[in-house]
């Protein structure tokens, strides 16, 4: 599929069919992440992958909004949750070529190991397309019933994920991924999507802010 292609076709996809992956693919997928660029060549990431149905069983729980309103997305024969690691990028940037030996995150103008473990959620969205599949990445948290609850706990429902698939402490998880065959009966995007897609001209400034 030519890149421009993936690109058009790259939407969050939450209706699936149960049709298995192959191995191929789903390696084909995860490895794509580690193409991602990172800040000093840090790194700073990990995947855990979920493609025994015990497993995602398992996940499903953490994000009951998804659950409650989308859920043929539990059709998905693969999940994947990026993790981000902090404590690499500052032993990185305390090396001898970077000299960051505080470690101190104030010198970081933004928290690079959750933007480059973006970048590679989005290798694998883009992955997926290439594929032929559909892909959603999703946040975990911790209710159905009011998505903008503001006392929600989440720190605690971070923590009670990390124990349930033995993630240690200082890793991160940026939210969740599916991967998957679209459902026959895939409902046609909505309209107002498209509708709502900001114009270039709305979101570029060439050479000033304001200048079109």
């Amino acid at each position: 599929m030519e890149f421009a292609e993936v690109i058009r076709r790259r939407r969050m996809v939450r209706h699936y069919s149960d049709r298995p992956l192959s191995p191929e693919v789903v390696e084909k997928i995860l490895a794509s992440a580690v193409r991602a660029p990172s800040a000093g060549f840090s790194q700073g990431w990990a995947f855990l992958a979920l493609t025994d149905p015990t497993d995602r069983a398992r996940f499903w729980p953490f994000v009951p909004t998804r659950v409650k309103q989308t859920p043929t997305m539990q059709d998905a024969p693969l999940v994947v949750v990026p993790l981000a690691h902090k404590a690499a990028y500052l032993a990185r940037y305390a090396e001898v070529d970077k000299g960051w030996t505080d470690r101190s995150e104030a010198r970081w103008p933004v928290p690079y190991w959750y933007v480059d473990t973006g970048m590679a959620a989005l290798m694998m969205l883009l992955a997926a397309v290439d594929e032929g599949l559909g892909a959603c990445f999703f946040g975990i948290t911790p209710t159905a019933d009011d998505d903008f609850d503001p006392v929600v706990d989440v720190p605690a429902h971070t923590a009670r994920f990390k124990a349930e698939f033995g993630i240690p402490e200082e890793y991160s998880p940026i939210g969740g991924i599916c991967i998957g065959y679209r459902a026959d009966d895939l409902p046609a995007q909505n309209p107002a999507v498209a509708g709502r897609r900001r114009a270039p001209a709305t979101v570029i400034h060439r050479g000033q802010w304001g200048n079109q």
